[in-house]
């Protein structure tokens, strides 16, 4: 009997070890779905492009306003230039009678006629000179001439490129002041300039 109850023991603790060793099976669980990779983040929405109804109508302003900056530019240029003109063509050289040397206030003025021709190159001149109507029509044709290419000569000393000027003389054809006196002819015994813009 006392085997038999040795035996029952070495069973039991058989047995007790093999439960104890055997491997146990995870307890069985309804399978979860693996949650899905994060989705990457969607790009934040790109404001809407101009339609090409609205980019057409920005070009068309810019370009309003850049020809209208243009225009103003090219007014106030325009201006300017005539300002110079007919400050230049305001300017009558006077001579005494029956002269051709240039007198000192002659020479002031040519010498602010000189200076607004340096400043703007684009000047050609003609300078035309102009006798009162006493002597004869030769004469007065050699004494307009003599005075006209005084003044040029001035302005060449002065700086001014010859090329760009030119002379003719009227004699005493065509006169400022019509009249017989010396007022009139003391307005007559002149040089004045006509102005061009070269391109």
């Amino acid at each position: 009997m006392k085997n038999l109850v040795k035996l029952a023991v070495v069973a039991s603790a058989a047995a007790i070890c093999l439960v104890a060793c055997a491997k146990k099976e995870p307890p069985k669980t309804e399978p979860t779905a693996e949650p899905a990779p994060a989705a990457e983040a969607a790009p934040a929405v790109e404001q809407a492009a101009p339609n090409a109804d609205s980019l057409a109508a920005e070009q068309a302003r810019l370009e309003a306003e850049r020809l209208a900056a243009e225009r103003a530019r090219l007014e106030a240029e325009r201006a300017r230039l005539e300002a110079l003109i007919n400050q230049i063509m305001s300017e009558d050289v006077y001579f005494d009678f029956d002269r051709s040397e240039l007198t000192e206030k002659a020479k002031e003025l040519l010498a602010q006629v000189g200076e607004l021709l340096i400043k703007e190159e684009r000047f050609t001149i003609t300078i035309e000179g102009h006798t009162d109507a006493r002597g004869t029509e030769d004469y007065n044709f050699t004494l307009g001439a003599k005075r006209a290419m005084k003044v040029k000569e001035f302005l060449v000393a002065y700086g001014i490129d010859a090329k760009r000027m030119e002379s003719v003389s009227y004699g005493k054809e065509a006169p400022k002041v019509e009249g017989a006196n010396e007022e009139a002819y003391s307005q007559n015994r002149r040089a004045n300039f006509r102005v061009n813009i070269k391109e």
